[in-house]
């Protein structure tokens, strides 16, 4: 390289590489958790049904779904002082994790009285209004 292209380009010390991409960035809880309101709409949300019986205050669909506080114990409408699970349509990802029934109703970890079934996001804004995004 001739002096008069590198002073237009100027010394190999001033080339600086291009910033690296990071992705990004999840913030998970203390227990391995994502934290926070998803970012994209998913396709279908995991809805409580009757048979909820709140696992006597230790529900194990609590303990399978991946986001922070999405299922949460809270006081049964129908009969205090039972227990049942809400969850958060905001932060349910549809992942499915708590559910027990899989392919073809082979049964899975997840709710073991199969009071979770996933309902199509268009259908549960259909009966509770859109949701915020």
């Amino acid at each position: 390289m001739t002096s008069a292209a590198m002073d237009d380009v100027g010394s190999a010390s001033d080339v600086r590489s291009p910033e690296p991409r990071t992705a990004r960035r999840v913030t998970k809880s203390a227990d391995g958790k994502f934290i926070g309101q998803r970012k994209v709409k998913p396709k279908q949300l995991a809805v409580i049904t009757d048979a909820c019986s709140g696992c006597s205050g230790a529900p194990v669909c609590e303990i399978y779904c991946p986001v922070d506080e999405c299922m949460l114990l809270v006081p049964a409408a129908d009969g205090a002082p039972h227990m049942r699970i809400w969850v958060d349509p905001l932060k349910c990802v549809g992942c499915r994790k708590c559910v027990s029934r899989g392919p073809e109703d082979l049964f899975l970890d997840g709710c073991p009285w199969d009071a979770i079934r996933m309902v199509p996001t268009p259908e549960w804004e259909a009966e509770h209004g859109e949701l915020p995004y």
